[in-house]
């Protein structure tokens, strides 16, 4: 979480996991990562079944289409988002549906804020032998990561991620002088972030009126060839590694 992040609609928490919709960065008209981000969530009080949490901790999100939302955006949908907490595991299934009488297209994305205690430290695994698209040099990417990936190692932790129909991962840190620039990124966050993203945006997804589409994206703990050891959640969360 950014030590000068703003909370206060409708600018987007930086930190956590913000949901990119209807659009992922500049890929489309609207603002930068879609509107989604920006908005109030609610609990669903009648979600859709899924397969059981097996003793996980859940909660169902729901997002629907607003007037304001139809302005910029005039397609009618139900974003729905389901947030599973497990010992070293924590698991979202977004489903987008399409409740409107036209079809729509869209890309999507999960931007995941790591906290880590130094960026210096850190190296990502399992992406080696991809081709990819640097921001810097422009280069083009087409190849897509396996279903699982070792991500992120650094000082005695690691967190693996495993993907269901998103086909992009996005590796980001702002570093010294593009932090400076971001009114709410303190200047030396940098140095205690990482942004692993995952995404579907190398074919927007149509769907058609009652269509749904459905993904997921599971972060936990696992083996490195870097380090060894567990990383505890609890410790992450009260930012003590």
């Amino acid at each position: 979480m950014s030590s000068k992040a703003t909370w206060k609609l409708p600018k987007a928490i930086r930190g956590g996991i913000p949901v990119c919709f209807p659009q992922f960065g500049n890929l489309g008209s609207l603002e930068q990562h879609g509107f989604a981000k920006n908005r109030l969530w609610s609990v669903d009080s009648d979600p859709s079944p899924l397969a059981p949490t097996n003793n996980q901790t859940s909660v169902d999100l729901i997002l629907k289409s607003t007037e304001e939302d139809l302005k910029t955006w005039p397609r009618s949908f139900e974003l729905r988002l389901r947030v599973s907490l497990n010992a070293g595991k924590l698991t979202l299934i977004p489903r987008v549906r399409n409740t409107d009488s036209k079809a729509f297209s869209f890309t999507f994305a999960l931007i995941n804020y790591l906290y880590v205690s130094d960026i210096s430290e850190v190296r990502v695994e399992g992406l080696e032998t991809l081709d990819y698209l640097d921001n810097l040099m422009r280069r083009e990417s087409h190849d897509r990561p396996r279903e699982e990936e070792n991500l992120c190692s650094a000082e005695g932790w690691h967190a693996g991620c495993r993907l269901f129909n998103l086909d992009y991962f996005f590796v980001w840190n702002p570093w010294d002088k593009k932090a400076k620039t971001i009114p709410d990124l303190g200047d030396e966050d940098y140095k205690t972030m990482l942004c692993v993203d995952s995404a579907a945006i190398e074919t927007p997804i149509f769907l058609k009126p009652s269509e749904e589409w459905k993904s997921g994206q599971e972060l936990s703990t696992v083996s490195s060839s870097y380090c060894s050891g567990q990383l505890d959640p609890r410790m992450v969360l009260h930012g003590l590694y």
